[in-house]
């Protein structure tokens, strides 16, 4: 198993792609720590999970400094942080919600400035952040996620080279059945979701799977770091 004895931080961790991440990188022999704000959902998580391996959980708010800093000194030295967590927010422009935008920042950019800053890599780590497709093919509404996903890209450069040897790179899907799906596009998610596999080269849309093995490559390939990987069915080309 390629992550036998190692230990994986996923941040988000209590569902969707963050959960599948997790339940793969279970299988692959690692120990796990969940990071989410709801305690009730990753009891939930953990409870799903526990059948595959070692889990842990820790309820906190990773965009607050305070709040990070003692949780990375909780779990002391980790060989593998993913983050997953979005505090989505799509609004056109002229009718955006600042405080929202902010917010939005905060859960991707901040939160990944504030991994950096204080999480303690174990020999061969890796730091996986996660995009989207919209840094390439932003939508109606999705000025803010664009943008933050295109920082987010950038930030993974940056920090390639600042945090080396540890590796660093970024995830960037495109549609991905989750949870978050069923919230944004309701009871047309399913029609939603026909007609864009339509369009796709793939022709369907993402699984949690899909990301959960191109994480478990990234966390393995000891010669890939700043790089963003793009698991998305095809989507930047259609």
């Amino acid at each position: 198993m390629k992550l036998t004895n190692q230990n994986v931080l996923v941040i988000g961790g209590s569902s969707g792609i963050g959960q599948g991440i997790a339940a793969e990188a279970l299988r692959e022999g690692a120990s796990v720590v969940l990071v989410s704000r709801s305690a009730e959902r990753l009891a939930a998580a953990a409870q799903e999970l526990a059948p595959l391996g070692t889990v842990r959980t820790i309820a906190a708010d990773m965009t607050d400094e305070d709040t990070a800093r003692a949780a990375f000194a909780e779990v002391a030295s980790v060989h593998h942080v993913i983050t997953t967590a979005v505090m989505a927010n799509y609004q056109p422009v002229r009718e955006m919600d600042v405080a929202k935008a902010r917010r939005l920042f905060d859960s991707k950019l901040i939160l990944a400035l504030l991994v950096a800053k204080y999480a303690r890599f174990a020999q061969g780590g890796s730091l996986t952040l996660t995009s989207g497709v919209a840094s390439d093919r932003p939508g109606p509404g999705g000025s803010m996620i664009a943008a933050v996903n295109g920082a987010t890209e950038s930030f993974v450069r940056a920090l390639s080279l600042e945090l080396a040897p540890v590796r660093v790179n970024a995830l960037s899907p495109g549609w991905v059945d989750t949870p978050f799906w069923t919230t944004l596009a309701g009871d047309a998610k399913a029609e939603r979701f026909a007609a864009h596999a339509k369009r796709l080269p793939v022709g369907r849309v993402g699984a949690p799977l899909d990301l959960a093995t191109a994480a478990v490559f990234l966390m393995t390939n000891g010669f890939t770091t700043g790089e963003v990987l793009h698991v998305d069915g095809g989507h930047r080309l259609v």
